[in-house]
């Protein structure tokens, strides 16, 4: 058994070798409330997963502050999550749940990326 746990992570290391491993961050959505397993991220790619614990469907979406494009999580059910892969330009983010009002009502955020 170990000597296929090194095999997989020599393997794993391989994948990454001259690469970035993926920034990750982890968003919890419930009513009415994100919550971002932390305020910053490297630049680079980036893997963003909503895991929503409300009790309500909820989505997410990530704008940078002054930029044009947005990115989005598709509605997502409660006790699901989904995984968004991307990579990140340095600044700052604006996260929120587009459903309804529920940004208005709290359900957003903002994320640091540094260089």
């Amino acid at each position: 058994m170990i000597r296929g746990a090194l095999v997989a992570v020599t393997a794993y290391a391989v994948v990454f070798a001259g690469h970035a491993a993926p920034a990750r961050l982890g968003v919890e959505a419930s009513e009415y409330h994100l919550a971002l397993s932390r305020g910053s991220v490297k630049a680079g790619p980036a893997l963003i997963q909503l895991q929503n614990l409300g009790q309500d469907p909820h989505d997410l979406r990530l704008q940078r502050i002054g930029g044009k494009h947005t990115y989005a999580i598709a509605l997502t059910d409660p006790g699901k999550r989904r995984t968004l892969s991307l990579k990140l330009l340095p600044g700052r983010y604006r996260l929120w749940c587009s459903v309804l009002d529920h940004a208005q009502l709290g359900m957003q955020a903002v994320l640091r990326v540094r260089r």
